[in-house]
């Protein structure tokens, strides 16, 4: 998996794209909806990696970020559903499109419940997190951020600036 912060940046970089000024509550529930897939590492060793429930499994699926997305946009907003449904679905998503840039485990279930096949991309360029704090704050720990920045910090980085270009132009 990438780290949590690789994935709350992403969450984060997300809510800037739906709208220069999103709300607490959308900027908060997308970064914790960026993180929230690897909830299925409390299975770990309890159910089988490759189970359907297993890490990396539904909580990572599409299906899941679409059920996840619907439930947000209508607890969390009377207006803009769409808007907060397209971030909070996106922020989800990404968990398991980044996991699937990883160099480790055994794949990402997107197409759960649907079909159990895990899959990677082509490109696998972001070193897999260790999975627990003691292990993170390690040599592998400091490679893991490393790469998260080359591959997903910059990028974040690069559009958040773009964006506030745009939107100073905009404004004149």
């Amino acid at each position: 998996m990438a780290s949590l912060f690789g994935h709350g940046l992403v969450g984060f970089t997300l809510t800037k794209i739906g709208s220069a000024k999103a709300s607490k509550a959308l900027l908060f529930l997308a970064i914790v909806s960026a993180i929230l897939p690897d909830l299925d590492v409390v299975t770990f060793g309890e159910i089988p990696y490759t189970h359907p429930f297993g890490h990396r499994g539904f909580t990572h699926s599409i299906v899941f970020a679409l059920i996840w997305a619907v439930i947000l946009a209508f607890i969390f907003t009377k207006t803009k559903k769409i808007l907060f449904f397209v971030v909070i679905f996106l922020s989800t998503i990404s968990h398991g499109v980044l996991d699937a840039l990883t160099t480790g485990g055994k794949g990402v279930g997107f197409f759960i419940p649907f079909n159990n096949a895990r899959f990677f991309f082509p490109w696998q360029v972001i070193k897999v997190s260790p999975i627990g704090v003691s292990k993170f704050f390690t040599n592998r720990g400091v490679q893991v951020i490393l790469s998260e920045l080359k591959y997903i910090g910059i990028p974040c980085v690069l559009i958040i600036l773009f964006l506030r270009l745009k939107n100073k132009k905009v404004g004149k």
